[in-house]
C-alpha cells in the first residue's frame, strides 16, 4: 500500500469500516500548511521545502504491550505519545516539523465503537490534538489489520537550515554537557502508572504535567536554541540520560564527565524513592527513559541562558578528551567519582534491573 492514501485494505468491523476511517481521518488532516503541496488523497504526498533547507526524516514504532498498554493508557495517550516521539527526534535536530504519516495495523476490537468514539478515534483525537499545537500536517500514512495487538508507525520530515542540524557527532572537549528540564519524572510517573492505572483513567488530554502519560517535546527550546546558535552537538533523553549520553560521546569520540549536584531531579523520582518504589532518584534521573529533555553540547565560553521558552536549562557537566579510562565519569556531592555505566533502555537487553529500568519498557507478563 502506498504511504499517503491510506488506502483500504479488506477487513470491515461492526464499528468504522476502513474506508470510514480513512475518511475522517482526512477529514480531520484537511488543512493548509506549509510546504505540504499535497497531502492524503494521492498515491504519494508532495513536499516542498523552502529555499536552502535540508530534510530530516525519522521513525518511530509504538507496540502494544511494548510501548504502551490498553489496561494502563488511555487511547489519547497512546495517540500523543506516538506523535511525541518523533517529534522529540526532530527537536534533538534543530528541526522544524513539516509532515507526519501514521501507519495502523489494528485488531477490529479497536474500531467498534463503545459508549460514543471507538479506541481509534479517541487515539486520534491525541494525535491531532499534538499535531494542531506544532503544526504538523498528517499527510498520509497506511491502514492493515492486526490478528491480537495494535501496532503503530509514525515517520516525521522535518527541515533545518542547510549545514545546520544538530548532530551526535559535533561535541569537542571542553564543552559544556546540559540538560533542558528535570529528570527521572517519567520513569516515577510509569512506576505509579503500573500500581494504579485507574488513577489515571480520566486523562484525555495533555493538561497539566504527566511526563509519561503526556510527554512535551522540545520543539519551542529547540528553535530558540537554534537562533541562538550555540549548540554543537545535541540527542534527545529518550532511553535515559546514562544512555544517550554515551551515544553523544560515542559519535563524537570524546568523554564526559557530569556532577550529580547540577541534575534536576524530577520531584516525581523523590517521592518513587521515599515510597520505596525505586533504589534512588537519582538512578531514575540518570537511567529512566523517556523524558523527552535536550541533551546538548555547546563551547566552554558560550553562554547558554537559565530557562529557555520557560523550560530549565542545567550545565551539568562537561566533556573531556577520550582516554583509556571510563568513557562516562560521575561526580557525586562528596567529590567522589566513579564510573557512570549506560544503564538505560536498550532494545534487546535481556535484563533491566529495577530501578534502572526506563520507562519505554512495560512489563506484560511474559
Amino acid at each position: 500500500m502506498n504511504a499517503s492514501a491510506m488506502a483500504e485494505s479488506t477487513f470491515k468491523t461492526q464499528g468504522l469500516s476502513e474506508r470510514t476511517l480513512i475518511e475522517m481521518i482526512r477529514a480531520r488532516a484537511r488543512r493548509r500548511f506549509d510546504g505540504l503541496r499535497l497531502g492524503i488523497g494521492d498515491d504519494c504526498a508532495i513536499i516542498r521545502p523552502r529555499q536552502g533547507e535540508e530534510i530530516v526524516v525519522t521513525t518511530d514504532f509504538s507496540l502494544e504491550d511494548v510501548h504502551f498498554r490498553r489496561d494502563w493508557h488511555t487511547p489519547e495517550s497512546v495517540g500523543h505519545r506516538c506523535l511525541a516521539r518523533g517529534l522529540s527526534d526532530l527537536a534533538a535536530m534543530g528541526a522544524r516539523p513539516v509532515a507526519a504519516f501514521l501507519s495502523m495495523a489494528m485488531p477490529q476490537e479497536l474500531l467498534a465503537a463503545r459508549r460514543g468514539k471507538s479506541w481509534v478515534e479517541r487515539f486520534l483525537d491525541g494525535f491531532i490534538a499534538l499535531a494542531k499545537r506544532f503544526d504538523v500536517p498528517l499527510a498520509g500514512g497506511d491502514t492493515a489489520r492486526a490478528a491480537e495487538r495494535a501496532c503503530f508507525d509514525v515517520v516525521l520530515l522535518g527541515a533545518v537550515k542547510r549545514g545546520h542540524a544538530w548532530l551526535r557527532s559535533g561535541a569537542k572537549a571542553g564543552d559544556g554537557i546540559y540538560v533542558t528540564g528535570t529528570l527521572g519524572g517519567a520513569a516515577a510517573e510509569l512506576m505509579a502508572l503500573e500500581r494504579s492505572p485507574q488513577r489515571f483513567a480520566g486523562l484525555t488530554k495533555a493538561e497539566g504535567e504527566h511526563p509519561h502519560v503526556f510527554p512535551e517535546p522540545r520543539l519551542d527550546v529547540a528553535k530558540k536554541l537554534a537562533a541562538l546558535g550555540l549548540v554543537r552537538a545535541a540527542i534527545d533523553i529518550s532511553d535515559g540520560l546514562s544512555t544517550d549520553l554515551a551515544h553523544l560521546c560515542e559519535e563524537s569520540g570524546v568523554a564526559a564527565e557530569v556532577d550529580s549536584s547540577a541534575i534536576s531531579v524530577d520531584v516525581r523520582a523523590m517521592l518513587a524513592e521515599r515510597a520505596g518504589w525505586a533504589a534512588s532518584a537519582m538512578k531514575l534521573a540518570l537511567h529512566g527513559g523517556e523524558n523527552y529533555e535536550l541533551l546538548f553540547t555547546a563551547a566552554a565560553e558560550a553562554r547558554v541562558p537559565q530557562r529557555i521558552a520557560g523550560v530549565e536549562v542545567r550545565r551539568i557537566g562537561r566533556m573531556v578528551k577520550r582516554s583509556r579510562g571510563a568513557r562516562m565519569k560521575l561526580r557525586d556531592e562528596d567529590g567522589r567519582v566513579t564510573e557512570l555505566e549506560a544503564c538505560g533502555w536498550e532494545h534487546f537487553r535481556e535484563q533491566l534491573r529495577r530501578g534502572q529500568l526506563n520507562s519505554g519498557w512495560l512489563r506484560s507478563g511474559r
